[in-house]
């Protein structure tokens, strides 16, 4: 009787160590609220792409594979939340980064703060994303700065004094992004002559352009996502607009000519301080770039890419400082990151704040192509 029972606690205690040496060699996973179809597609297969070459690049942390788990969220703030809610709920992921923009970030943001699983945001600049949030990070600059960087830019640097705005109603980031610009514009003194709206998915933006047209503006600022920021400046080129047309970081894409030809030419906008046209850049940046032309050598990387990169790349440096892959441990260590160097600067967070703060870019398009002009500091 005493060697079966000698025989069934070593067997089981066998059992045991095998299960836990097969969870110490279980693959970490992050999920990726990612936005790979709908009208934010093309900005957002960009940061998951960033991601991917991040993942391949760091795909181990404390002797443990990374695993990325992809769940589309279609450009939908309600598929956003339901895809958060399945990579929590099914996949049992330690961290998720994701998804493009504001306001599907906000719908990811409130199922992992109930969760309590961390969510790192990468181009989400509405102050609200992390306002309140104990779980929600984010790797970019907030809107206030961009939206006073893009008025001082446009007052103070090129001069112009009078202004007009063309805003979704339906976009979380485009409101705040106007509500910020149109602020630090009035702030310097300068003028908003016309202050028009139209709803996403509209294709059809004559009666405001004409509007527009006939206040005289110096400058147009489109707080427009990239689809249909290049349909206005199509119209706007038709209608023989004479003004310069100004957009932030929801305009960068390298396939803005594409869609915009001829038309684009002339167009500045704030982004996120990475262009692979940059005269610096900072170590971490002249690494991401040269691995993206190996990895993807018929794409040109842009900012959204790098912040799809940036974001893996904090998430990876808590998890390696928290010597730990579960979802509390993560959130704490990244309250206490430090100077971490990403493509797009320092990064740094704190208990306090969830927002890093960051360097903004200008980039203009000149014959067809995009030129990393300017960088403003906060």
């Amino acid at each position: 009787m005493r060697k079966f029972l000698f025989c069934a606690v070593v067997l089981l205690f066998a059992a045991f160590t095998a299960q836990g040496a097969d969870a110490a060699a279980a693959p970490i996973k992050i999920g990726v609220v990612a936005t790979i179809t709908g009208q934010n597609a093309f900005g957002g297969q960009l940061e998951l792409e960033g991601m991917q070459l991040a993942n391949k690049l760091h795909n181990e942390a404390l002797g443990r594979p990374i695993e990325l788990v992809i769940v589309d969220m279609k450009s939908d703030k309600v598929e956003s939340a339901t895809a958060a809610t399945r990579l929590i709920e099914n996949d049992k992921v330690s961290a998720m980064i994701g998804p493009y923009g504001s306001g599907p970030t906000m719908a990811a943001g409130e199922v992992a703060e109930a969760s309590g699983v961390p969510l790192m945001g990468t181009a989400c600049t509405n102050p609200l994303v992390t306002q309140g949030k104990k779980w929600v990070f984010r790797a970019c600059f907030i809107d206030p700065f961009q939206g006073e960087a893009a008025a001082n830019y446009c007052f103070n640097t090129l001069g112009y004094k009078k202004a007009a705005i063309l805003t979704d109603l339906a976009s979380d980031y485009a409101v705040g992004l106007a509500a910020f610009f149109r602020q630090s514009f009035l702030k310097l003194g300068g003028t908003i002559v016309a202050d028009l709206k139209y709803q996403s998915g509209d294709t059809d933006f004559t009666a405001q352009l004409q509007e527009i047209i006939s206040k005289g503006p110096d400058v147009l600022f489109i707080p427009a996502y990239f689809a249909e920021g290049a349909v206005i400046l199509k119209q706007g080129s038709e209608l023989g607009a004479k003004f310069r047309f100004m957009g932030g970081d929801a305009m960068d894409n390298p396939d803005i000519v594409t869609l915009g030809g001829s038309a684009v030419n002339g167009f500045m906008h704030t982004t996120f301080a990475y262009d692979p046209t940059m005269p610096e850049m900072n170590d971490e940046a002249k690494a991401f770039t040269e691995a993206w032309s190996k990895e993807y050598k018929d794409k040109a990387p842009n900012a959204n890419a790098a912040m799809g990169y940036d974001a893996y790349v904090l998430l990876y440096n808590a998890i390696v400082k928290a010597k730990s892959a579960e979802p509390k441990a993560i959130r704490d260590a990244l309250e206490t990151l430090k100077d971490v160097p990403t493509v797009t600067g320092l990064t740094s967070f704190t208990a306090d704040s969830h927002d890093p703060v960051k360097d903004a870019g200008v980039v203009e398009i000149r014959d067809g192509k995009k030129v990393y002009i300017d960088t403003i500091k906060p």
